[in-house]
């Protein structure tokens, strides 16, 4: 039995650019199904360029039915995660996100934390998180997410993993990842739909973080053939998804046809 889906968001939903992006095909109206259907839904992105409430009135803007309260993401986590652990962090991310660390002690920074920066991964930006992390005795470095790319309207586009890569290997340090594909991100999304893991199913475009993460928590999961999706992902050596789907709206039409 299926009591709720989670739904990752730019690739599935729609494909971001720097327009804003556009919605794919179908996508709108099969979100509109689901919740017609009384399935529990969970928005569980990845974004980092901008802050949850900027994103939903995007997503809302394009015609999808969503509000800020329906969204798992990585900053409002790692927010927590600072303030639990007394860190104050030196950012490194979208000029769009920081409004979300508006609450968090940023003076005298013990921590770096990695989002998708985008147009800021310069150098001098890189250079100076690494400076931060090369002068702690124990430096310790939060990337929200670790996506390799992502989709936009214009092509592939380089995702935080890369950057997360290059501060780990400089700095001799292991990140922490909060967002896909950290068990605790899935779990937290489970937590707040209330629906145990064997009764969920992910639907996301990236085999890794979508679909094997989905799977180590218990989930099943769906890969769709649109967003980052590639031909070479259903031959990956490790992940297997439980199906492939051509768009959401056909995930949808084969979840609801089983209820």
């Amino acid at each position: 039995a299926v009591r709720g889906l989670l739904l990752d968001v730019s690739g599935v939903l729609y494909d971001s650019g720097g327009d804003g992006g556009v919605p794919i095909a179908g996508s709108v109206e099969a979100v509109r199904r689901i919740k017609a259907s009384g399935l529990k839904l969970r928005f569980c992105t990845n974004e980092t360029q901008a802050t949850r409430e900027k994103f939903v009135k995007k997503l809302q803007g394009m015609g999808f039915d969503i509000s800020v309260a329906e969204v798992t993401a990585p900053a409002p986590a790692a927010c927590r995660m600072l303030k639990e652990r007394g860190l104050r962090p030196h950012l490194l991310v979208h000029d769009d996100l920081v409004p979300e660390f508006a609450e968090i002690d940023k003076a005298n920074p013990n921590c770096v934390v990695i989002g998708d920066a985008a147009e800021n991964f310069t150098y001098a930006n890189l250079n100076e998180a690494f400076r931060v992390l090369i002068g702690m005795e124990k430096p310790v470095l939060l990337s929200l997410g670790r996506g390799r790319y992502y989709k936009e309207t214009d092509g592939l586009k380089l995702d935080v993993g890369a950057y997360m890569k290059a501060l780990e290997y400089a700095c001799d340090v292991q990140a922490e990842v909060v967002g896909k594909p950290a068990k605790k991100f899935f779990e937290s999304a489970l937590a707040e739909m209330g629906v145990p893991p064997h009764q969920a199913i992910m639907i996301g475009d990236d085999i890794v973080n979508d679909v094997g993460g989905a799977q180590r928590c218990g989930m099943r999961a769906l890969q769709v053939r649109t967003g980052k999706y590639r031909p070479c992902d259903e031959n990956h050596p490790n992940v297997k998804p439980d199906a492939y789907v051509n768009n959401l709206a056909e995930a949808v039409d084969i979840i609801l046809h089983q209820m």
